[in-house]
């Protein structure tokens, strides 16, 4: 129940592709790039709610500096400003294992900054096709572990707070139901605080807006289930995701389509179809710079077909 949409998610979802780079350029200040997307619509006892989580800031700092991490001596005599760029410019241009090759050697650092994005590029190590599942699940839980460590260092860390809902989620995946739905209340609780601490973050709000729509469409008999397991188990509104997906638009409109597609899927939910159909259009006409756009596009147009 407690979520297996866990996914590459970053905070301004516009890509633009620098000419003659690697680089991935962003709009605005607060970015976030979504990493892989997991998606289930299985009954509750296999995990039917979800949770989709953010990613923090990138920058894009060149090939020069991407250079730089070629080579371990250079990495280890770089200044801690030099090495947190290069892991965002790294990220930023997907490069998933020499993100976490670079990383890696900070393992035992007691710097938040680091951690969490190890832990981030630990999750993303483990959800590439490659990995074998005995390496995944080691690689979830050492994401756990290193977000875990980043908050006890930093508690105002909004990043941290974010990342310990996604890995949450990521380790709840092999312990259970019942853990799983305990571990919904904790996570809507990281997302909240990120959110509190980075108002201006539209991922994280869109984030808890995806958590409230997932618990507002879960049927009748798998809330019954759930009761079973939990005398209160999680539970929400379609009109709460609404304004959380509003919000997001707000704070940077156009910042992510699959906000777009949400509010559309949102309005459908609540039999506004005039609202829907806004939305899914806008949907649709998103610029579709990722695999994830794609997909998204495809879902509006499937949905504005059979709007009619």
């Amino acid at each position: 129940m407690a979520g297996r949409i866990i996914t590459r998610c970053v905070s301004r979802a516009v890509v633009e592709f620098g000419s003659g780079t690697n680089c991935v350029k962003s709009r605005g200040t607060n970015r976030n790039y979504w990493t892989a997307l997991r998606r289930t619509s299985t009954a509750l006892t296999s995990g039917r709610a979800a949770f989709l989580l953010g990613l923090p800031a990138l920058s894009c700092l060149g090939y020069a500096a991407y250079r730089k991490v070629q080579s371990s001596a250079v990495v280890c005599a770089l200044e801690r400003g030099e090495v947190l760029e290069q892991a965002d410019y790294l990220y930023s241009c997907a490069e998933t294992e020499k993100l976490y090759q670079l990383l890696v050697q900070y393992k035992d650092s007691n710097d938040a900054e680091f951690l969490w994005r190890l832990a981030r590029a630990s999750r993303d190590l483990s959800l590439l096709p490659n990995i074998e599942a005995g390496q995944k699940k080691q690689l979830t839980f050492e994401a756990f572990e290193y977000v875990k460590k980043a908050l006890e260092k930093d508690d105002l860390c909004s990043a941290a707070h974010k990342w310990y809902a996604v890995c949450l989620s990521d380790v709840g995946d092999y312990e259970g139901v019942k853990v799983k739905i305990g571990n919904s209340y904790i996570i809507r609780d990281h997302l909240e605080r990120a959110i509190e601490l980075n108002p201006k973050d539209a991922t994280s709000i869109h984030i808890l807006g995806y958590w409230c729509f997932a618990f507002a469409e879960l049927p009748w008999y798998q809330r019954k289930v759930a009761a079973v397991i939990f005398s209160s188990p999680p539970e929400s509104t379609y009109e709460e995701a609404l304004a959380f997906f509003l919000k997001a638009e707000e704070v940077d409109p156009n910042f992510y389509s699959k906000n777009l597609l949400m509010l559309g899927k949102t309005y459908l939910a609540m039999k506004d179809k005039e609202k829907a159909l806004l939305w899914l259009t806008k949907t649709k006409e998103y610029p579709a710079h990722t695999l994830e756009d794609k997909e998204v596009h495809n879902e509006a147009v499937d949905l504005l077909k059979k709007l009619g």
